[in-house]
C-alpha cells in the first residue's frame, strides 16, 4: 500500500491518525515536528502528506513547500485547529490538495486520502509516454500508441513501485534497456546510481571480476583491491542485459548476491553486503535453456519474479511510424541542424517493412539518411527500403495508393523511375555518364531526374 508521512507534534493524536492509516492497509511513516518532516522527504519519497500546521521547529507551510518542491505532483493534505482558517486558505494557495479541520473525523480522513491517492494516480497514468514528464523529471520517454507498448508500460509502472526482480522479455532492439531505465527511476532508487553490464560482451574468464571485484593480490596484476558492478550500484539498480550469456559458475553466486544480498570478491576472505535490485533482460529462452542445463532453475525463478514482454516493431502498429517522425526530428537537429521529415511513400514503405532489428534498426536507418542524404525530406531509398527482397508485392506497397488512378500512376512511375537510377548510380559507383547510358537516356536528362528525386 501506498506510504505516508504524517507529521503531527501531539503524540496522542498522532498515534490515533497513525492507527486509522494502518488499520486502512497503508504504510505510515511519523514525524513528531517540522524538522524530523523535512528530513524524512529529504530521505525518501513518499505518496502522500498529512501535516498539522501549527507544530515546533517550522510549521506545516514548510513541510509543504518541501514536500511540493521534492516532488510537485505529491498531494498534501494539511490539519488546522478551529480559528486557523486563513493558514488553511494559504496553505491551498501554495499547493495543498485539501484540508482537514480538528478533530479530525476517522472515516473523513480516509475518504480525503483516498482520493487523493487516486487523484496522484491518475494524473501520473502513462508517465512514460508523456513528453512533459520525460522533460520535467528526466524519466525515459516511450514512444508509442499501440495497446501492446501500453500494457509494458503499465506493467513497467506497477512493478517500479516494488522490490521485486524484474525479467525484461524481447527480441534484441526492442528497448529493453529503455525499459530497465524506467523500473529505476520510476522506483524509490531513482536518486541512486542505475549500473547496466552486457553479460554477453565480457569474456567469460572476466565477468566474475566484472560484476563481484577483487582484493589486493587475488591473481598476477591484482596491484589493488577492486570494486565490482555490484558495490557499485550500492543502494541502486543493476541491470543485467543478455542474462541468458551468463556462465554457469557465476550464476550459483549471482543468485546469491540476489537472495542474500552478499557477494564475494575475488580473493576475498569475508563476504561484501550489497543491497541491490537487480533488473535483467534476456532475448533467449530461458525456459529451454533451464532444460538443457544451460541455465540454473533456482537462478530462472529468482530473476523471474515479474517477467515483462516487451513487444517487437512490428506488433506494434503505427508506433512505427511515431518512432520515425521522432527519431527524424531529434536525429536531423543533431546531425544537420535541422528536422527531417518522410515523405509519404517513405512512410508506407515503413509500415511495410519487417524490422527485424526493431527499433534499433529504425533509429539506425533514420540515422544514416539523415547522414547522407541533401534533403531533409526522407525517402525510401534514402532508408535503404527500396528494393530490399526482391519481392515486387513487398516494393509495391511503398506507393501511395490515395487519389485518382493519374494520381497513382504517377506516384509508381516516380517509384519505379527513382529506385531504377539509384540502382544503376550504385552499380556504376556513381558514374552519371555510364549510368545515363546504361538507362538509355541523356545526360542532361539524367542530372534533371537526380535533381527531381532528391537522388
Amino acid at each position: 500500500m501506498p506510504d505516508i508521512l504524517l507529521v503531527e507534534d501531539k503524540d496522542s493524536l498522532r498515534r490515533v491518525l497513525y492507527l486509522t492509516l494502518e488499520n486502512a492497509g497503508y504504510t505510515v511513516t511519523e514525524a513528531a515536528d517540522a524538522r524530523a518532516a523535512l528530513n524524512e522527504i529529504a530521505r525518501a519519497p513518499h505518496k502522500l502528506v498529512l501535516t498539522d500546521l501549527r507544530m515546533p521547529n517550522g510549521s506545516g507551510l514548510d513541510v509543504l513547500h518541501a514536500a511540493r518542491a521534492a516532488d510537485g505532483e505529491v498531494p498534501v493534505i494539511v490539519m488546522t485547529a478551529f480559528g486557523s482558517i486563513d493558514e488553511a486558505v494559504q496553505a491551498m494557495k501554495d499547493g495543498a490538495h485539501d484540508f482537514l479541520q480538528k478533530p479530525v473525523d476517522s472515516n473523513h480522513l480516509l475518504l480525503l486520502v483516498e482520493r487523493a491517492l487516486e487523484q496522484a494516480r491518475l494524473r501520473t497514468e502513462n508517465i512514460l509516454l508523456r513528453e512533459e514528464w520525460s522533460r520535467r523529471y528526466g524519466f525515459p520517454r516511450i514512444i508509442g500508441e499501440s495497446e501492446a507498448i501500453k500494457r509494458a508500460v503499465a506493467e513497467t509502472q506497477r512493478v517500479a513501485q516494488t522490490e521485486a526482480t524484474v525479467l525484461l522479455l524481447g527480441e534484441s532492439g526492442t528497448g529493453k534497456e529503455l525499459f530497465a531505465l524506467a523500473v529505476h527511476h520510476l522506483s524509490n532508487r531513482r536518486d541512486k546510481p542505475f549500473v547496466a553490464i552486457n553479460c554477453a560482451a565480457i569474456p567469460e574468464t572476466l565477468i566474475e571480476n566484472e560484476l563481484f571485484g577483487h582484493e589486493r593480490g587475488a591473481f598476477t596484476g591484482a596491484s589493488d583491491r577492486r570494486q565490482g558492478k555490484f558495490e557499485l550500484a550500492s543502494d541502486g539498480t543493476v541491470f543485467l542485459d543478455e542474462i541468458g550469456e551468463l556462465p554457469l559458475a557465476v550464476q550459483g553466486k549471482l543468485l546469491r548476491a540476489i537472495e542474500e544480498k552478499m557477494i564475494d570478491r575475488i580473493g576475498g576472505r569475508a563476504p561484501v553486503p550489497v543491497n541491490v535490485r537487480v533488473v535483467a533482460a534476456t532475448n533467449r529462452d530461458l525456459q529451454t535453456a533451464v532444460e538443457n542445463g544451460e541455465f540454473r532453475r533456482d537462478l530462472f525463478f529468482r530473476i523471474a519474479v515479474f517477467p515483462l514482454e516487451i513487444p517487437p516493431l512490428r506488433d506494434r502498429g503505427d508506433d512505427i511510424v511515431l518512432l520515425a517522425k521522432h527519431f527524424a526530428s531529434q536525429l536531423g537537429k543533431e546531425l544537420r541542424g535541422r528536422e527531417a521529415s518522410l515523405s509519404e511513400t517513405a512512410l508506407a514503405a515503413l509500415r511495410a517493412h519487417k524490422w527485424p532489428g526493431n527499433v534499433r534498426e529504425l533509429e539506425n536507418a533514420i540515422e544514416r539518411a539523415c547522414i547522407l542524404t541533401d534533403t531533409m525530406v526522407l525517402q525510401p531509398a534514402d532508408l535503404g527500403l527500396v528494393a530490399r527482397t526482391g519481392d515486387d508485392s513487398e516494393s509495391l506497397r511503398a506507393i501511395d495508393l490515395s487519389g485518382t488512378l493519374s494520381d497513382v500512376g504517377q506516384r509508381a512511375l516516380r517509384f519505379v523511375e527513382r529506385s531504377k537510377i539509384l540502382e544503376a548510380l550504385k552499380a556504376n559507383n556513381g558514374n552519371k555518364s555510364r549510368t545515363a547510358e546504361e538507362l538509355g537516356i541523356s545526360y542532361k536528362t539524367l542530372l534533371t531526374k537526380i535533381k527531381d528525386y532528391d537522388l
